[in-house]
C-alpha cells in the first residue's frame, strides 16, 4: 500500500522527461538566436511554471526571434501584437462579427488565442488595451459580450518594453506588472557570438530551419509535473521571510505581494524539475528571486540610488534559509 500523498509526488520518469525536454529546447532555441544561458533558463522556468515574461531591452537584440524560436521548437502557435496608441482590446482578444449568410454573430478570435503571444512594446498600448490582457494572463480565458472563451494551452505571454525611450508610452500599472512571473533582459551578445549571428542570418532565417523537438502535449505534461514538485514547509517559510524583508526595507514603498511569493515558489519548483529533482531547494528560490521579485518592488521617491533588484539581493544576503 502506498503511503499517503505518494500519488502526488513526481515520478522519476517525469523528472527525466522534463530534463530531456529542457535540453532539447535549449539546443533548438540557441541554434536560431544567441541568448544568455541564464535568461533562456528563466524563460523555460516561466513556461513550465505557467507564468509570463516581461523582457525589457533595447530594440534589435533578438526579442522577437527568441519568441519565434521558442514557439517553433515546441511546435506551438505563435502570434505577435505590436503595441500602438490606437491598438484596441478587441484587436488583441477578438470580437464578434455579424455573419450575414448565417444571420448571427460569430466570434473571431484575436492573436491572444495562440500558444506563444509576443506583445511588442506593450507600454505603447493604451491602459485600456493593457487591462484587456489582465484576464487573459491570469485566468487563461477571455470574456466578450458575456461569453467566455478558453485560451489555448499551454499559454505564454512575452511582452517587451524599451527601457530608454518613454515618449508616447503608457507605463504599466502595478497590477499589470504583477502578472509577469519574471522580468528578463537579453543584453548584447559577446563579439564572437555576434559575428557568428551575422553569418547565420546573412542569407536565411534560422528560425525557419528549426525542427520541433516536442509539442503542446509534452509541455502540458511537464507543467503538470511541476505542480507536484515537493516544496517543504521550511522552504515556504523562507519565501515568506524574503517577502517580509522587502516590505520592511525603509527604501521600499510597496514590497513583494503574496502573489509574488506564490509565483516565486512555482518558479522554484519548475527549476527543480528541470534540474532533475522532485523537490525544490533554497538554491532554486535564490536563483530566481531577483527575476521574479525585482520588478514588483516599488521604491520610495527618495530612494533614487536604489532599485528593486538591489533590495532583493540584500534580502537574500540577510535572510537565512530555514
Amino acid at each position: 500500500m502506498e503511503p499517503p500523498g505518494a500519488a502526488e509526488r513526481v515520478h522519476p520518469a517525469e523528472v527525466e522527461a522534463a530534463t530531456r525536454l529542457a535540453a532539447r529546447l535549449t539546443a533548438g532555441v540557441r541554434a536560431a538566436v544567441e541568448v544568455d544561458d541564464r535568461v533562456l533558463a528563466h524563460l523555460l522556468h516561466a513556461l513550465v511554471a505557467e507564468g509570463h515574461a516581461l523582457i525589457e531591452d533595447l530594440p534589435g537584440v533578438g526579442k522577437t526571434t527568441l519568441a519565434r524560436a521558442l514557439a517553433r521548437t515546441l511546435d506551438l502557435q505563435f502570434a505577435r501584437v505590436q503595441g500602438t496608441a490606437d491598438l484596441l482590446p478587441s484587436d488583441v482578444v477578438g470580437t464578434n462579427v455579424f455573419d450575414q449568410r448565417e444571420g448571427r454573430f460569430e466570434f473571431r478570435p484575436g492573436p491572444v488565442f495562440a500558444n506563444v503571444v509576443l506583445v511588442d512594446e506593450i507600454n505603447r498600448a493604451s491602459p485600456k488595451t493593457q487591462s484587456g490582457l489582465l484576464e487573459c494572463m491570469q485566468e487563461r480565458r477571455v470574456t466578450v459580450d458575456v461569453h467566455t472563451h478558453e485560451l489555448a494551452r499551454p499559454f505564454l505571454v512575452l511582452a517587451t518594453q524599451n527601457p530608454v525611450e518613454y515618449e508616447g508610452t503608457f507605463p504599466l500599472p502595478e497590477a499589470q506588472v504583477d502578472r509577469f512571473m519574471v522580468r528578463l533582459s537579453l543584453g548584447y551578445p559577446q563579439p564572437a557570438a555576434e559575428a557568428a549571428m551575422l553569418a547565420a542570418h546573412a542569407d536565411r532565417d534560422p528560425v525557419e530551419e528549426i525542427e520541433p523537438v516536442a509539442d503542446a502535449a509534452a509541455v502540458l505534461e511537464v507543467q503538470q509535473a511541476a505542480r507536484r514538485v515537493h516544496a517543504a514547509e521550511p522552504l515556504r517559510r523562507y519565501v515568506v521571510a524574503l517577502l517580509q524583508h522587502t516590505r520592511a526595507d525603509p527604501r521600499v514603498e510597496l514590497g513583494a505581494s503574496p502573489r509574488a511569493g506564490l509565483l516565486l515558489l512555482r518558479a522554484a519548483k519548475a527549476r527543480a524539475l528541470l534540474e532533475g529533482r522532485d523537490h525544490a531547494l533554497p538554491d532554486d528560490v535564490q536563483a530566481l528571486a531577483e527575476a521574479v521579485l525585482g520588478h514588483r518592488i516599488v521604491l520610495a521617491p527618495e530612494a533614487v540610488e536604489s532599485n528593486g533588484s538591489q533590495v532583493v539581493s540584500e534580502a537574500l544576503a540577510q535572510t537565512a534559509a530555514l
